[in-house]
This record gives C-alpha cells, structure tokens and sequence, in this order.
C-alpha cells in the first residue's frame, strides 16, 4: 500500500494530505513545529525534526514510506536538501509541490534582492524617519537589529531574534484581506514593505495594497531548487503523481 510523507505546513500541504485521505491513500504529514499552535491536517501527523538527513532516512525505513512530498515553505532550504539528499540515499521518490512565486505587474513598485542582508541593505539607505513593514517571519530580524527606522514587525508569533530599537509586533496570522491591509497601511503610514516571495493568496493581499498607495515593496526571492527533482506547482499535479507511484 502507498504511504507518503508529506513535509508539509503549507496550506498547500493542508490541502494534499486532505485529498490522500479522500482517496484512502496512506499519508503522514510532518510538521517542523515552529509554531506552538499549528493548524493540522487531515490524517496522520508528527510535530518536530528529524535530526538531519540520518534521521529522516531512519523516518523513511522504519515507517515503510513509499513516496515524500516535499510542500514545506518556499523558503525552507534546509529542509528541502535533506529530503533530497534522503531520497538519493534510499532511492525513495521525492516530489516538491512549490507554488507559483508572485509576480509583479507594471503597477507594482519591487525592489527584487537575492537574501535578508541585501533587503536590510537597501532598507538602509533610506531615511531614519521611514516606516518599515517587515513580513519575513519571526525568525528572520537580525539583519534589521541595527537599523534607526521604525518597524512594524508581523508574524504568527512574538519573535526570537535581535530586534531593531524602534519596533512594533503585530501578532497575526493569514490570510488576509485587502480592506485590513489597506487599513494597517494607512494607519501606520508605512512607506516600504520588506518581504519574502513566497507566492499563493493567503498573504498576497499587502501586495494588491501596496500597489495601491504607490509603495515599494523589497522582495527577497527564493532560493534555487536543487537539481534533478521533479516540482509541481498545486496539488492536483501533485495527487497525480502519487497515483503513479
């Protein structure tokens, strides 16, 4: 019988194991447990790491998994190349369901930078009295720590890194709606948004209302995905190619 570990917390992730159990395939969704209070999936589910590559292929064997489908954030590198490595090793399949990355329009005001440091760099330049609005997760604020300008940091929850001096957490979580992003915006007179390019719906409403106002909005874009693995980029191309398995 097909068992499939799906690297998930995603809502893409979400969606894939609800439609295995639709179709009575076997899945376990594997969630990092950086968040205290997750919103799990259907089926199976087990919370933390598993202790590197080792681990995971230990994970692989012991449970008898027959495919993994890597849905992890877009920016979840480490993550990614240890599922690659652990299914070069055991000759497990792998899948990367990788939603579309946004894409600017015409309208849009991007500044595209390739990590952190390069987005804090460019935050820099500007003046001591600019507005910030910092959506890279909680994890992701040292880079800013030494900067004068006023932020306005959002995430699910309060943060762990060095903050900048003038900062202000806002504790939420998506999706979100275009009238509340406008109305964050607005009230705080934000005049650049610092951002990872994470694609799909549930956080792209600040874009929509950036673009609006006329803001800039510094992108960090994703890192490359490892060579040789097969992506997809939704979920039915992805229950696809577990029915093949």
């Amino acid at each position: 019988m097909t068992r499939v570990l799906v690297l998930g917390g995603t809502n893409e992730g979400r969606l894939l194991a609800a439609e295995m159990v639709s179709l009575s395939i076997e899945v376990v969704s594997s969630l990092a447990g950086r968040v205290s209070s997750p919103r799990l999936p259907e089926g199976e589910t087990r919370i933390g790491g598993f202790g590197g590559v080792d681990g995971l292929i230990e994970y692989l064997e012991s449970k008898r998994i027959s495919a993994i489908v890597d849905a992890t954030h877009p920016f979840a590198q480490r993550m990614t190349a240890n599922a690659t490595a652990a299914s070069r090793k055991t000759g497990i399949p792998l899948l990367i369901l990788n939603r579309p990355a946004w894409q600017p329009t015409p309208e849009d005001h991007w500044i595209s930078v390739p990590h952190l440091t390069e987005a804090a760099a460019r935050i820099a330049e500007k003046p001591a009295s600019a507005n910030i609005l910092l959506t890279t997760g909680r994890q992701e604020t040292a880079a800013f720590a030494a900067l004068p300008q006023r932020f306005w940091l959002r995430a699910v929850e309060p943060p762990t890194g060095p903050l900048p001096q003038h900062c202000e957490i806002i504790l939420d979580r998506g999706p979100f709606t275009l009238s509340g992003e406008r109305k964050l915006l607005e009230q705080n007179d934000i005049a650049t948004i610092v951002t990872k390019n994470s694609g799909g719906p549930m956080t792209a409403a600040k874009l929509t209302a950036a673009r609006e106002r006329g803001l800039e909005v510094v992108m960090v874009e994703r890192p490359p995905l490892p060579a040789g693995v097969p992506v997809v980029q939704n979920v039915a191309a992805a229950t696809a190619w577990i029915r093949k398995i």
